[in-house]
């Protein structure tokens, strides 16, 4: 814990003046400093700061209330910038992004068969090329990554992951050490469920959030704080094991949740009902070209009434109900998000998991429970990195870094 001194009681003003100016501005020196019971002086020295770094301006005279007029403040989110980086099983996301978590340029690069170390070598190798190509690093503020699997926030260590094979990677400090800035590294769930709240339209203290694709997982808030457990493993949701006689997980589990409802396990039930011969219109959607199946495909053959999609949504449906349904028995959450390639969009699951929810979960704990689909569309990891770094930005703590 930092010690109580006047440089932590600053830290703590101009924090709160900057959050008020960006939420509540424009806004002048005066009512900010009746708002949040501050002194004008130290006020005045918390705007002064926060205009000499950037982070807000003056726009201005505001209403009179009597005598001069005031000089209104805003944030001013574009003069600094942050470089958001979202690691899936399948691919690496890069952006530039300003201060509200607002996409200003991005790039998209496939991983196929890189694995353990060889992944923060190949995002090194882009990450230097977006770097250069972004131009502007005196302004940004520093580079946050998310990651799947179990991630060490604190350490800035991937301890594991089953599918990139990464074991104990210190990629914060591997990143740090190159390019000279501060580096924040989180799991990607987590970095979601918390982008929800900040930029979405779940603003609730005690959020589920879950996500269906090339892998399963989970971002549980309690009371407005992450979910993290002792090594940063809380939230596999994807290995919580729901057939003891089931296939072999990666993790080494049997029966896991991610080989029943993930992309990957609907794709391989697609497969094999092409290949059986069974008629679908994604073959139509997809010309007979297998590899263009993609969980939009999947999506578009289930809003067309597709009986093949259909029956694998009944299939998935069932498995992630009865997840979902042990989620709110045991955490109690105000709203649980669906999002991911395979929930993002997918009015049809939701609907049949919510039929499951109001069936199978304690009528208490489902009272007034929100139920949706993501708020956050197709950039939901990049604003979920961004999310993770502007917190702490935003933020203020107690504890020492």
């Amino acid at each position: 814990m930092r010690k109580g001194d006047h440089r932590l009681i600053q830290e703590l003003n101009r924090s709160k003046v900057l959050n008020h100016i960006r939420r509540e501005g424009p806004i002048s020196r005066i009512a900010l400093a009746k708002q949040n019971g501050i002194s004008p002086s130290t006020v005045a020295s918390a705007v002064q700061e926060l205009i000499k770094e950037g982070y807000v301006s003056e726009i201005g005279p505001g209403r009179s209330s009597g005598g001069r007029k005031p000089i209104l403040l805003r944030f001013n989110p574009d003069h600094h910038h942050l470089i958001a980086v979202a690691i899936t099983n399948s691919r690496m996301l890069l952006a530039r992004m300003n201060l509200e978590a607002r996409v200003l340029a991005k790039a998209e690069y496939p991983i196929s068969g890189v694995k353990g170390e060889a992944v923060a070598e190949f995002l090194v190798e882009h990450l230097d090329r977006f770097l250069t190509e972004d131009g502007v690093q005196s302004t940004c503020i520093g580079i946050s990554v998310t990651v799947p699997g179990i991630v060490r926030s604190d350490e800035g260590i991937v301890l594991y992951n089953t599918k990139l094979g990464m074991n104990r990677v210190p990629l914060k400090r591997m990143l740090e050490s190159r390019y000279g800035m501060k580096v924040w590294l989180e799991n990607d769930m987590n970095s979601v469920v918390l982008a929800e709240r900040q930029f979405g339209k779940y603003a609730y203290a005690n959020l589920i959030y879950i996500s269906i694709g090339d892998g399963l997982g989970s971002g549980i808030l309690i009371n407005e704080t992450l979910l993290h457990g002792k090594h940063g493993g809380a939230g596999e949701f994807g290995h919580t094991s729901v057939n003891r006689g089931g296939v072999r997980c990666e993790c080494g589990n049997v029966g896991c949740l991610d080989s029943y409802i993930s992309w990957m396990a609907v794709y391989s039930r697609i497969l094999t009902a092409l290949t059986s011969g069974r008629t679908t219109q994604i073959n139509e959607l997809t010309g007979g070209d297998y590899t263009r199946i993609v969980p939009e495909v999947y999506k578009e053959a289930l809003r067309r009434g597709d009986r093949l999609a259909l029956d694998i949504n009944e299939e998935v449906a069932d498995h992630l109900g009865a997840a979902i349904v042990n989620l709110i028995n045991m955490f109690n959450p105000e709203a649980l998000v669906l999002g991911g390639e395979m929930g993002r969009d997918n009015e049809a699951l939701l609907e049949k998991v919510r039929l499951y929810i109001n069936k199978h979960a304690m009528p208490i704990l489902r009272e007034d429970l929100v139920f949706g689909m993501t708020s956050l569309g197709e950039d939901d990891k990049l604003i979920g990195a961004a999310a993770v770094l502007l917190q702490d930005l935003f933020g203020f703590s107690l504890m020492e870094s």
